[in-house]
């Protein structure tokens, strides 16, 4: 697998982060678009493994942090679910720009919700999948529950995420309500395939019935039984997604 690192402007302007995963020999049967989930980053293990295996499978990928997080530039507290998206639609241009168009779109957690949001934005792209995603932007908040009255008193508060600090100020909470992700998913016109774990504790099953339910056909489920929310406990999980995805993404390309 050959990996070239690359960079783009963000939703602000700032420089964003992006690695992309291709076959050796150069020859990409379609693009993938991979965006991660909440203040996680592209580089963590599971997101390695997927890519790595549709890359065998002749895809090529790009994965990139969002503003503020992993290696890319920008404060994370001034981001929120629209600058996400509009993130996602800049990766999106530069992949159609300098390799070729995105033909799938992967999101996982927060990173599926923002897919949802965006891919019937992107012409080109023919199928959405989604890994542990909520169905709807105000599920995040039970993240930081307890820090709601901090932030709307204060205006900010830091909160522990996956036990690092992060500043997460109103403009947040407000951007997350002014999005009908329902209506979204509802008028999708694209291969859908949703992932989850029944056992899931930072995003519950019942996201997957809902975001399916709400869904037109084609639309697939499989159950990631066993796993947990970021895939880590078991390598054997990602793996199993990326053959999955690899297989079904054939019937879109």
């Amino acid at each position: 697998m050959a990996t070239e690192k690359i960079t783009f402007k963000g939703a602000f302007g700032d420089t964003l982060s992006a690695k992309i995963d291709y076959p050796d020999d150069g020859k990409v049967k379609s693009w993938v678009l991979f965006a991660h989930g909440f203040s996680i980053g592209k580089d963590l293990k599971p997101i390695r493994t997927i890519s790595k295996s549709l890359v065998e499978d002749g895809f090529g990928m790009l994965r990139f942090d969002f503003t503020g997080l992993g290696e890319s530039e920008g404060n994370f507290s001034d981001t929120n679910f629209s600058s996400n998206c509009e993130d996602l639609r800049k990766a999106a241009g530069y992949l159609r720009e300098h390799k070729g168009p995105p033909c799938v779109l992967i999101g996982h957690s927060f990173g599926g919700t923002a897919a949802l949001k965006v891919a019937d934005e992107i012409p080109e792209v023919k199928a959405v999948a989604t890994i542990g995603s909520p169905c709807d932007t105000t599920h995040i908040v039970h993240q930081f529950a307890d820090q709601i009255e901090e932030i709307e008193e204060e205006g900010e508060a830091k909160v522990l995420l996956g036990g690092r600090p992060f500043i997460i100020k109103e403009q947040f909470l407000e951007d997350i309500e002014n999005h009908d992700i329902a209506m979204e998913i509802s008028s999708l016109e694209r291969g859908l395939l949703i992932f989850h774990s029944p056992q899931d504790r930072v995003v519950g099953i019942e996201n997957a019935s809902h975001i399916y339910g709400h869904a037109r056909h084609p639309k697939s489920f499989v159950s990631l039984d066993g796993a947990d929310h970021l895939l880590l406990k078991n390598p054997a999980d990602a793996e199993y997604v990326a053959h999955v995805l690899a297989a079904w993404a054939h019937r879109y390309i």
